[in-house]
């Protein structure tokens, strides 16, 4: 599969880096949150036993009382499960006055806990393409490949983000930065010469093959956004096509409404019915009234942060 590592990616390989040169490392982990707490379910930070750590479980809110925290969770050899809420005398006292509570699990990565295999078996999946799920029980702390029974908390590690984008253009020229700054690893395809070369120098390398060619193989998964912005159909439709068969989450075609529907019209031809086309988010990006292509960016980074956040 094309594309690149992403920060959860580097973030388990520093773990085993750590362990690699000898220290003991704790792995924290959201496993709930209530009202405004600052990160999302899942959200990991990893601590050493010197308490040098990487990561983060709260934006900075309660990370110092969950790393003297980890230091014992090492010392001791046991999962300890902390919980934070407003209205606590120790929210306050570790800084999460944001109105949210947050729950978070410290567990040694070691083989009773969370063995050091989890690390190198949830990067070799999402370098396939291909989401890997670990249970943990709760009671036990205790992690494993699987569901898990009732009760157990469930993590999902899909691959790392990518955005495909069709046409070396202006617009991809704001998309491009923007995209990484969330966490999308950027790619370019545009076979003509000339639009290619005009992204030398911006740290991104643009295919020159047919966009269906290069679609074949980047092989779009279910992390994947793909946006076209050529409103040339010998470029966007076979794109859309590719586009359609695979499970990439957001597919967007940059283009009037007038462009979008005579385009919807040949990928019906083509064979496409109205599910498969409702796919298509055209015009591309929420209607913030974008006159600029750097607008146009944010807008069309916007619809796909509204597609991705709605997956199940």
């Amino acid at each position: 599969m094309a594309g690149t590592g992403d920060d959860l990616d580097m973030l388990l390989a520093t773990a085993q880096g750590w362990l690699d040169a000898g220290h003991r490392v704790a792995l924290a982990t959201v496993i709930d949150t209530w009202g405004s707490a600052p990160r999302r379910k899942g959200a990991h930070a990893i601590i050493r036993d010197d308490g040098h750590f990487a990561g983060s479980v709260s934006g900075g809110c309660v990370e110092g009382d969950v790393i003297a925290t980890a230091q014992q969770v090492i010392e001791r050899g046991e999962a300890r499960r902390l919980d934070y809420g407003v209205a606590d005398e120790t929210a306050w006292a570790v800084g999460l006055a944001c109105g949210g509570r947050i729950s978070i699990l410290v567990q040694p990565i070691d083989e009773a806990y969370f063995p050091p295999a989890l690390l190198a078996d949830i990067r070799r999946a999402r370098a396939a393409g291909a989401s890997l799920e670990v249970a943990t029980d709760l009671a036990s702390g205790r992690s494993m490949v699987g569901a898990g029974d009732d009760g157990a908390f469930a993590a999902i590690y899909a691959p790392p983000l990518r955005m495909m984008i069709v046409g070396a253009v202006h617009i991809a020229r704001a998309l491009v930065p923007m995209a990484r700054m969330i966490g999308y690893a950027p790619m370019i395809v545009d076979p003509r010469g000339s639009f290619a070369t005009s992204f030398d120098g911006q740290d991104v390398v643009v295919d020159e093959r047919w966009p269906d060619e290069a679609l074949a193989e980047w092989r779009p998964d279910a992390s994947t956004a793909i946006v076209t912005l050529t409103h040339d159909p010998k470029l966007d439709d076979p794109a859309l096509a590719a586009a359609l068969r695979s499970p990439a989450f957001y597919i967007a075609a940059l283009g009037s409404r007038r462009t979008h529907g005579a385009r919807l019209e040949r990928l019906r031809a083509q064979g496409f019915g109205t599910d498969d086309l409702a796919r298509i988010a055209g015009p591309a990006g929420l209607a913030i009234g974008a006159a600029n292509p750097p607008e146009i960016a944010l807008s069309i980074l916007a619809q796909a942060t509204e597609r991705l956040r709605a997956r199940p």
